[in-house]
């Protein structure tokens, strides 16, 4: 597990808190919570990334202010803290999200809740995707197959208008293909073109009669 694996490097371990307990992680609600009274209150925003620029904008403000519970200012017991951190590994752990999916007919993978288009040109191949917090890429045998910008919406389609036209073009050469397919069978192995009969034909050559008896009835009367 990448997440163990970066944990164990920094001589400490991830502790999941149970469900439904609050009160298990309070420090993070506590600042949940400091956010949605101090921050959050009278802000529109555009985008994930319009909230931390505004948030970014605002901490340093924020941090010039006095805490009762810790006696003092953040911004001046930040470096007390810098002091009892270990230093980063060298390597960067894994983040996002990783999954590895064949591709289908409708050129689109399902990623939380948003479908993102893919090259049509690799349908049922087998793609790569990895997902961070603002885009989202996919790869076919290491050739970069989609990128788009992470969306966060709910049950959304993000669909990059190169793949959109390039399916066109294969739906257009499929069923040109499919129409000289069925041309040529109508053709013998001489060239010319094969005969097609009426229908009628065939039953008076069999000596079938498809007419409803009633309607003979009738005829024959008149």
């Amino acid at each position: 597990m990448p997440a163990a694996t970066f944990a164990g490097t920094l001589a400490t371990q991830i502790k999941l808190a149970p469900p439904r307990d609050p009160e298990y992680k309070g420090m993070v609600e506590r600042h949940n919570g400091f956010l949605e009274t101090s921050f959050l209150p009278g802000r529109v925003f555009a985008s994930p990334a319009d909230f931390n620029t505004q948030l970014a904008e605002w901490l340093p403000q924020a941090n010039a202010r006095t805490v009762r519970s810790i006696q003092g200012r953040p911004v001046d017991l930040l470096q007390v803290d810098y002091q009892s951190m270990l230093v980063l590994p060298p390597l960067a752990p894994q983040v996002g999200l990783h999954h590895r999916v064949r591709l289908g007919r409708d050129y689109h993978v399902r990623l939380d809740t948003v479908d993102y288009s893919i090259d049509p040109r690799v349908i049922g191949r087998f793609i790569d995707v990895v997902a961070s917090a603002q885009e989202v890429t996919a790869r076919c045998d290491g050739h970069v197959v989609a990128h788009h910008v992470r969306s966060w919406a709910k049950h959304g389609v993000v669909t990059d208008p190169a793949h959109a036209a390039t399916a066109a073009q294969m739906r257009q050469a499929l069923a040109a293909e499919r129409q000289s397919r069925q041309a040529a069978m109508r053709h013998h192995a001489d060239g010319h073109a094969v005969m097609v009969r009426a229908l009628p034909d065939y039953d008076a050559l069999f000596g079938v009669d498809f007419t409803p008896s009633g309607s003979q009835t009738k005829a024959r009367s008149e």
